[in-house]
């Protein structure tokens, strides 16, 4: 198992020039979901720092959600085309085809490339790590990486474990090649994984192995199972590693960063992140106990909701910093730009 990052000065990057976000339009409540589980709104409170989450209505997917995001993206940047686009979900339309291709199509970018990444709640960071390798790669110059999600269509309304937890959504970014000393670079960066510990979050139904094992599922198989209490420890421990390498290779220390900005895993899960960083809680973004854990889209929603409200300004230095299914987890350091 190892980590690996992107540094120094003179490498060609992704320059962030566009935001984006969408929700829908259905907002639950904790005593919507208290009332069905047999619990309080209070001990969902407690155990997440959740009040609400936004579910997507029957016939809605997680394109429609993306599409959105990526609009709003393109119209903050002021752009009405890219050389390529990246959707990062575990929840896509279909097994096959991917939903990147269908997201372009509908935002009139037939023909460019066109793809999905499946890190679970890392996926955003990875996406967003293989678009800025595109841009360095050429011949590419502009793209849109895009964090979509219906969690809702995974998580079993009957479980106490995930179903307080979970909600809808999509955020998106528009990137153009650019250096790293320019606002808005993405200017390190590091992914990794470990697969030994892959059932700890897992749907286990729907995929070439069960359908090889000529299995009929149960349907507990048709949602995601998720150990929490060793996700909770897993979570923390690397996503604070992985904020502590990408914080060394930009040689910030704790006081250099003005905002640190987790997977909306759950707020005890941000708290303690935030802690072991050393970063002041004030410092730490949360919006989870509005939008819940979205998985791959947190973490632009959290961007998006945080420049919507005037919090980020120009030039500030930030570190993003996910964990999820896989197992997987991510982090980068970034600057804040000057956005529309």
């Amino acid at each position: 198992m190892s980590m690996g990052g992107l540094s120094g000065s003179d490498t060609p990057t992704a320059v962030v020039t566009g935001i984006g976000a969408c929700l829908p339009e259905r907002v639950v409540k904790n005593d919507e979901i208290a009332a069905r589980l047999d619990v309080t709104t209070d001990w969902i409170r407690e155990r997440t720092g959740i009040e609400q989450r936004h579910i997507l209505d029957p016939g809605s997917s997680t394109s429609d959600l993306a599409v959105g995001a990526a609009r709003r993206a393109l119209e903050s940047a002021g752009l009405d085309r890219v050389d390529f686009l990246v959707v990062a979900t575990c929840t896509p339309d279909h097994q096959l085809p991917s939903t990147a291709p269908f997201v372009a199509a509908r935002l009139g970018l037939a023909g460019i490339a066109a793809f999905d990444v499946n890190a679970a709640c890392s996926g955003f960071l990875y996406a967003l790590t293989v678009g800025a390798g595109l841009l360095a790669a050429g011949p590419y110059t502009t793209g849109l990486i895009i964090g979509a999600e219906a969690m809702s269509t995974v998580t079993d309304p009957d479980d106490k474990m995930t179903a307080p937890i979970f909600g809808d959504g999509a955020g998106a970014l528009v990137i153009r090649g650019g250096r790293r000393d320019e606002p808005g670079a993405l200017t390190a960066q590091v992914l990794a994984s470990d697969g030994d510990l892959a059932d700890l979050l897992l749907v286990a139904a729907g995929g070439a192995r069960q359908k090889v094992a000529g299995t009929v599922p149960d349907r507990a198989d048709l949602y995601l199972r998720m150990q929490g209490r060793v996700v909770y420890r897993n979570a923390i421990a690397r996503m604070t590693e992985a904020s502590q390498t990408v914080m060394r290779q930009m040689g910030w220390a704790v006081g250099d960063v003005d905002w640190l900005v987790g997977h909306q895993a759950n707020k005890r899960i941000l708290t303690a992140t935030a802690e072991a960083v050393g970063v002041a809680p004030e410092r730490a973004l949360v919006n989870v106990d509005r939008v819940a854990n979205t998985s791959a889209a947190s973490i632009p929603l959290a961007l998006a909701d945080a420049a919507e409200a005037g919090r980020l300004r120009p030039g500030d230095r930030i570190v993003l910093t996910a964990f999820g299914a896989g197992l997987t987890w991510a982090a980068a350091a970034i600057t804040w730009p000057d956005l529309r």
